[in-house]
């Protein structure tokens, strides 16, 4: 290498040395500074950390009822297969299938002749077995007379006697079997038994019939009507307890929002089921509209006992936790302090609670957001939706609309990096309530 070559690569070495040194230099001064700017923010922004926004309700005192919920099955009170007591041909039927009847309501009238005919042989036994009698009566008070002058034996009296006597146990089999030849006649002649509505009836004039053979249709009780169900072992105290003060209150639930049928309970099974650990139980209900059909299937509501002046909070407001059920309370100073709770009864969407007073309010949204001691605003109308946009990249302004709907809080956009300006706002849908935050980054 020539000697102007090497003086030129060691006078650019040494002007590169000195850029070096200098930027060096340079950058150690202005670390501090930038490090005591970040350590003023901290706690700035700490200081200026938002509300969380939330949805509260008041917790109230009133009487709830303890119920008890159970899927049942309609059964009628009387089911009753008609069947002919006597061999007999079908004349005529009287009904017809679905028809209502009342108790004692002609249904079938049968061939009665046999039966007829039967009453009156019967009623011409008894006719000549009383004029039998008679004569054996006046022959023994002839003897009488006789015996009395000398003229028979005392044993002609007592064989006399003894005629009278048979001539009289006759007659009154004769009244017995005229007494059973009529009531066989009233076979022809079929009534309903009780109230009812009228099934199938699988006869007509013409048809044998026999007490043997198949029923001439089934008479089924509408109204009033029963729901047979289940219900566990442990509550049977209760259930003894409310049958023998006149049966409690129930409730059969009714498809497409009818309203429900108020009855009573009837029944308590005398056993408990080994394979279920569950005892029958039914309530009867008044059906005048024929709203429970027998056979079909309804969900019923018995109420056992009544808890009296207990707190109620929304069952939104319970946080399962490994220390049990626990709830956000808001205090007065528009703090969140976390409560755990006792919770003595569930039903639907409300529980009964021990650990919060009578009008406390208690956070069912948003409290997945919060802490202990965590401040909170009141959402003004319903939930607030989306999220805040992301912040700048370099030197562009960060922002962006939240997107969505539904329960999920508004926050704040992130803080752009670089020079440019973070903003984010979260966007509500219309008549909900809107949580905006905001924040910037400063160069």
């Amino acid at each position: 290498m020539s000697k102007p070559r090497a003086a030129a690569l060691a006078a650019v070495l040494v002007v590169a040395g000195l850029a070096g040194a200098w930027w060096f230099n340079s950058s150690r001064r202005e670390a501090p500074a930038g490090a005591q700017v970040a350590a003023a923010g901290a706690p700035a922004s700490a200081a200026s950390a938002p509300a969380v926004s939330i949805t509260s309700v008041a917790a109230q005192q009133r009487d709830v009822p303890v119920q008890l919920q159970a899927p049942g099955t309609v059964t009628a009170l009387r089911s009753v297969e008609v069947k002919p007591q006597i061999a007999s041909v079908v004349s005529q039927v009287h009904v017809r299938e679905g028809q209502n009847v009342k108790r004692g309501e002609l249904l079938f009238t049968l061939d009665a002749r046999t039966e007829e005919a039967n009453v009156a042989r019967a009623q011409a036994q008894l006719l000549r077995d009383q004029a039998s009698a008679a004569d054996a009566q006046r022959q023994l008070a002839r003897s009488l007379e006789l015996l009395e002058k000398g003229f028979v034996s005392q044993g002609a009296v007592d064989t006399a006697r003894a005629q009278a006597e048979a001539q009289a146990a006759l007659v009154a089999a004769d009244r017995a079997a005229l007494e059973a030849s009529r009531v066989a006649l009233s076979y022809s002649r079929i009534a309903a038994p009780g109230d009812g509505r009228i099934g199938a009836i699988s006869v007509y004039p013409g048809s044998s019939v026999s007490p043997t053979g198949a029923a001439l249709l089934t008479l089924t009780q509408i109204d009033p009507i029963a729901v047979s169900f289940n219900l566990p072992q442990r509550e049977l105290p209760a259930l003894l307890q409310l049958l023998g003060s006149g049966g409690g209150q129930v409730q059969a639930v009714l498809p497409e929002g009818r309203k429900p049928l108020a009855g009573r309970l009837d029944f308590v099974d005398n056993a408990v089921d080994l394979a279920s650990g569950t005892v029958r139980v039914k309530a009867v209900f008044d059906n005048p509209q024929r709203a429970l059909w027998p056979g079909a299937f309804v969900d019923v509501s018995l109420t056992v006992r009544t808890l009296q002046g207990v707190v109620v909070v929304p069952q939104a407001a319970l946080i399962q936790s490994p220390r049990g059920p626990t709830l956000f309370v808001v205090e007065a100073d528009n703090k969140a302090a976390q409560r755990q709770v006792q919770v003595l009864h569930s039903a639907g969407t409300e529980a009964v609670v021990e650990g919060v007073r009578p009008g406390e309010r208690v956070v069912v949204e948003g409290k997945q957001n919060l802490r202990p001691g965590a401040s909170v605003a009141e959402r003004s109308g319903g939930a607030a939706a989306g999220s805040g946009g992301a912040g700048g990249q370099g030197g562009q302004p960060g922002g962006g609309a939240g997107q969505g709907g539904g329960n999920g809080a508004g926050s704040g956009g992130g803080a752009g990096s670089g020079a440019g300006p973070g903003n984010g706002s979260g966007a509500a849908a219309p008549g909900q309530g809107v949580t905006v935050a905001t924040a910037a980054s400063k160069e």
